[in-house]
C-alpha cells in the first residue's frame, strides 16, 4: 500500500513534459553554467570520475555528454563467461519466465507481448524462457554493453508512459516495463535469439544505439520498427550497442535453455559491465 502512495504523484505529473524539458537542458552547451551542474551531480550521487576516460568536469561541454561519458580501456575487463553483465547497475530482478510471464515485483507481473509491443509470435520465442532485469540509478556509467556476441534482426520503437523506474516505483506501478516507453533489440546470437530492452523513464531525454544514433526523439506516437540483413549490424561481446541519455533500465530476455545465473546473483546486488551474469 506504501508503494502504491508513494508513486500516486506520478500519475499527475506532467512526465512527457518535464521529459522534454529534461532533454533540453542536458543537451544544452552552457558553459560554466554546464560545468557547475555537473560538479555538483558528481557530488550528490558520490560519481566516481577516476574510472572515466576523461575525469575532468569541465572537459564536458553538455550535460550529456557526461552523463555518457567513456570509461578508461582498463576499467570493465571481461569475465570469460557466455553471458556477462551489459550494465553497471544493480539486480532488480531475475529469473525463469513463467509460460509469458515477467515478475517485476511482488505481486505484479507482465507479459512478453506486452514488453515485445503486442507481438504474439515473437513473444512465443521466449515462452517459459529466462529474463534479467537491471536497473541504472543517476550515478551509474549508462552505456549499453552486448552480453555476447550477436548479428541485429529487428529494432522495435515502442511508444509509452514515462514512469520512473526506480524500486519504489516497480513495487508500485503494475506491468511498469510493459507500460513505459522503450526500444527492443532483438538479437541472433550463438546461444539462440536474445532480445535487450532499453526502458525509458521521467527525465530520460532520449535513448540512442550505436548503429542508428539517437532513436528517441522523434517521439510520434506509433510503433516504429526497423529490420537488419544478417550481418548488416554485427556485435562482439562486451561491445557498446547503445546508451541512455539520463538512467533508466534494461531488460534481457532469453528462450527456454540450459541458461544459468550466476550463484552470486541477488536482487538489489550491485553489478557492472563484464561481471559474469549466466552460463
Amino acid at each position: 500500500m506504501f508503494d502504491r502512495l508513494a508513486v500516486l504523484p506520478q500519475y499527475l505529473l506532467p512526465k512527457k513534459a518535464l521529459t522534454v524539458f529534461a532533454g533540453w537542458v542536458a543537451g544544452g552547451r552552457w558553459g560554466w553554467i554546464t560545468t557547475a551542474i555537473i560538479r555538483r551531480f558528481i557530488r550528490r550521487y558520490q560519481v566516481n570520475m577516476a574510472e572515466a576516460a576523461e575525469p575532468d568536469a569541465a572537459s564536458y561541454a553538455s550535460f550529456n555528454e557526461f552523463f555518457t561519458r567513456a570509461l578508461k580501456n582498463e576499467a570493465r575487463p571481461l569475465a570469460p563467461a557466455r553471458f556477462i553483465c551489459p550494465v553497471d547497475g544493480a539486480i532488480s530482478q531475475f529469473g525463469a519466465i513463467a509460460q509469458d510471464q515477467i515478475f517485476q515485483a511482488k505481486g505484479h507481473s507482465y507479459s512478453t507481448s506486452a514488453l515485445l509491443a503486442g507481438q504474439d509470435n515473437l513473444a512465443q520465442t521466449f515462452q517459459d524462457g529466462h529474463f534479467a532485469t537491471l536497473y541504472l540509478a543517476p550515478k551509474d556509467y549508462h552505456r549499453v554493453h552486448m552480453p555476447c556476441a550477436g548479428s541485429l534482426k529487428r529494432m522495435i520503437h515502442v511508444p509509452g508512459e514515462l514512469f520512473s523506474v526506480n524500486p519504489v516505483t516497480a513495487r508500485g506501478v503494475p506491468g511498469l516495463f510493459a507500460r513505459n516507453e522503450r526500444v527492443v533489440c532483438l538479437f541472433d546470437t550463438d546461444h539462440g535469439p536474445m532480445a535487450l530492452v532499453l526502458v525509458g523513464a521521467t527525465i530520460v531525454g532520449s535513448m540512442a544505439t550505436v548503429w542508428h544514433g539517437v532513436v528517441n526523439p522523434p517521439r510520434p506516437g506509433t510503433v516504429r520498427e526497423w529490420t537488419y540483413a544478417p550481418g548488416e549490424v554485427r556485435l562482439s561481446q562486451g561491445e557498446e550497442m547503445g546508451r541512455f541519455l539520463l538512467g533508466s533500465t534494461v531488460v534481457l530476455l532469453w528462450p527456454k535453455t540450459t541458461l544459468e545465473f550466476d550463484p552470486d546473483w541477488a536482487p538489489s546486488r550491485a553489478v557492472r559491465v563484464g561481471e559474469k551474469m549466466a552460463t
